[in-house]
Parts: structure tokens; C-alpha cells; sequence
């Protein structure tokens, strides 16, 4: 209980700085229509923005909806996305899941995380991330490779799976700020404490949980 509460506190300090830095929750990938939003959240597993971006420049000047990406030619889609991870993977889903969308939901994306975690490849992190971007409806916290870095360097969580890491998360943080913490962990992640061992004592967040300092967890 003791232990809780402190992380609820430490957590509370976290957020102010978060919202504070990070107001805006808005992802870094780039799309038009909200299914190249479900491909580029599918590509970017084990993937950084930078290169996932790279990928869909020229790929979503060709396929924009659901329809176009569900009549694609495997082979030919599997070869245009080849510079990212686990990309025969992440063909096969893109295409199954754009099927799915175009036959069952007329081409519209379903606005709940349980319809969307029905479609192929996309899971809790990938459905809250799309929610919350296109709607902004914020029913999960979407734990990714810099959510889980820092839940733990934090000492915020005992677990290491994603969807336990989203859970330990929400009980800490109240819903109405839901929104904050994967957006402001991404971008802290990315652009200040970055995932390789280096001294981190001067920055924002280590200062107010000094121990996090000397914490460098494994992030896969």
C-alpha cells in the first residue's frame, strides 16, 4: 500500500511536468485519412516515427482508404514497405485488417478500442493511440517501447508486458489526464532521456525522482 502511494505521488509530480511540456497530445506520424493513421501505428511496432514516415511518404500518395489498401497486391505491398520491421507481418495484417474495414464497417474505423482490437494486428497500444489521435477518446493509456522505459525507470510498475504497464499506469493517473502520459513520454523519450545509458541527472523528470538516475531498465 506504502509503495502505491508513493508511485501515485511520484506519478502525480510526472504529469504536472508532462502536461505542462507536452500540452498537446499529437503524434508525429504523418497521414490523411484515418486508415493510413491504422497503417502508420501498425508499421511503427518496433519501428521509430522517423522511418515509419520515410515508408508512407510515397506509399500513402497511392493507397488512401480502406478499400485501397484492401485490394492490394500482397507481394507488390510487402515489397513497399520492406524497410520496416517485420514488415511481411505487418502486410498481412495491413491488408486483412483494411478488409475487414472496407466489408464490415462500410470503410469507416470503429470508434471503440474493442471493435478495434478485432481487426489484425492492432492491439491495446495500437487502438488507444488511433482513438485518441482521430477522436480524441481516451479510454486507455497506449504503453509503448519509451511508456515502458519509463514506467520502470520511474519504479511506476513491476510489470513488463505492455497492456499490464497501461493498466499500472491508469490506476495511477486520473482518467481526465489519461491523454498526456503516452504522448509526453514519447516526445521526453525521444527528444531528452533518450533510451541509451548516459547521465540524465540535470534533466526535468530525473530531478524530481533522483533514484531514476542510476535506473536504466531494458525497454524490449
Amino acid at each position: 500500500m506504502k509503495k502505491e502511494t508513493e508511485r501515485k505521488e511520484r506519478m502525480t509530480k510526472i504529469l504536472k511536468y508532462l502536461k505542462k511540456t507536452y500540452h498537446t497530445p499529437k503524434t508525429e506520424l504523418r497521414y490523411s485519412t484515418p486508415f493510413q493513421l491504422v497503417v502508420a501505428v501498425m508499421l511503427s511496432a518496433q519501428c521509430t516515427d522517423k522511418l515509419v514516415n520515410r515508408v508512407t511518404e510515397k506509399l500513402f500518395k497511392k493507397y488512401k482508404t480502406p478499400k485501397d489498401f484492401a485490394t492490394a497486391n500482397l507481394a507488390e505491398f510487402t515489397r513497399e514497405i520492406s524497410s520496416a520491421s517485420f514488415f511481411r507481418n505487418k502486410a498481412k495484417h495491413v491488408i486483412a485488417a483494411a478488409k475487414i474495414v472496407a466489408d464490415d464497417f462500410r470503410g469507416h474505423l470503429p470508434r471503440t478500442a474493442e471493435e478495434l482490437q478485432k481487426l489484425p494486428g492492432v492491439g491495446y497500444k495500437t487502438a488507444h493511440v488511433i482513438l485518441g489521435e482521430l477522436y480524441e477518446i481516451w479510454e486507455g493509456i497506449p504503453t509503448d517501447t519509451h511508456v515502458k522505459r519509463f514506467a520502470r525507470k520511474f519504479d511506476l510498475t513491476d510489470n513488463t508486458d505492455l497492456k499490464k504497464i497501461s493498466h499500472d499506469l491508469e490506476r495511477l493517473v486520473p482518467k481526465k489526464n489519461w491523454k498526456y502520459v503516452n504522448n509526453g513520454f514519447v516526445l521526453y523519450g525521444r527528444y531528452v532521456c533518450k533510451a541509451n545509458k548516459h547521465d540524465c541527472a540535470q534533466h526535468p523528470l530525473t530531478k524530481l525522482w533522483p533514484a531514476a538516475g542510476s535506473r536504466w531498465p531494458k525497454t524490449k
